[in-house]
């Protein structure tokens, strides 16, 4: 009998815990806040002053062309040596 209260009892606690949370809302700045600190958390390993460091043009990549247009060659070549 003492087991099948102490079960009631934790799920009549667990139950009122459940609606009291769904029923909860966070205000917007708590989860700006909350984003902010998730950001931070997960570039802590870059280290604070990568924020502020910025690349000199010597590290940048330069940027080339990798592609050349190659015109379509006749496919009889006599035609295309006659005119």
């Amino acid at each position: 009998m003492r087991v099948w209260l102490v079960s009631v009892a934790i799920l009549f606690v667990l139950v009122e815990v459940y609606l009291s949370i769904k029923d909860f809302i966070l205000p917007l700045p708590i989860y700006i806040l909350g984003g902010a600190f998730l950001a931070i958390a997960s570039n802590y390993d870059k280290g604070i002053m990568a924020l502020f460091r910025q690349q000199s043009p010597a590290n940048q990549e330069i940027i080339s062309q990798t592609a050349t247009l190659v015109e379509k060659q006749a496919l009889n070549p006599e035609k295309s040596q006659k005119s």
